[in-house]
This record gives structure tokens, C-alpha cells and sequence, in this order.
């Protein structure tokens, strides 16, 4: 049985990590993951503390790194993850902002 498509597509993930995830390593550690996982995107500080990250790949890769977002290894405290799934956009290389 093969995988679902939507399951194997290349998609964008944008999450937004909320807590005590800036001046802590929290980009430098997201971006070291999404690269693991071959994603290109980026990870960025926001005005309001939150930390942004854009990844696009395999939906099952986007996934993993959500998936790390999640874990409570990432430096700091993150204390709130929000999701959003949409079309890839052709991002390339992965960058901290």
C-alpha cells in the first residue's frame, strides 16, 4: 500500500512557538533540525517573543520538525506551538532572521 499523497507532497509549514524562545539557541537549534530533515525555510524572532518558522518539503518531514517544535528538547521553554499548512512556495536554503 503506498502512502497517501498529501502525506508525501511538498508543502509549507508555518509555526509559531510560543514561551521563552528568544536569545536561548532557539533558531540556531530549529534551524539545525529543519536542515537534518532537508527543509529549506526560515526561523525568525517576532516583535511579541513568539519565534516563526517557515519550513517547506516532504509534508513528513515538515512534520518531524513540528514534531521537534513539540518535544521539549529545543532550548528554552516552548510553551505553545500553533500550526499552518499551505502550498509550497519554493523556498530554498534555511536561515535564521
Amino acid at each position: 500500500m503506498s502512502p497517501e499523497p498529501e502525506l508525501e507532497g511538498i508543502v509549507r509549514l508555518t509555526a509559531w512557538a510560543s514561551g521563552r524562545v528568544q536569545g536561548v539557541g532557539f533558531r540556531w537549534w530549529t534551524r539545525a533540525r529543519a536542515l537534518e530533515l532537508g527543509l529549506a525555510g526560515s526561523a525568525a524572532n517576532l516583535d511579541d517573543g513568539r519565534v516563526e518558522v517557515v519550513a517547506e518539503g516532504h509534508r513528513r518531514d515538515c512534520q518531524s520538525l513540528l514534531d521537534h517544535l513539540r518535544s521539549g528538547e529545543a532550548p528554552g521553554r516552548v510553551t505553545l506551538v500553533v500550526e499552518r499548512w499551505s502550498p509550497a512556495r519554493g523556498a530554498s536554503g534555511f536561515v535564521e532572521r
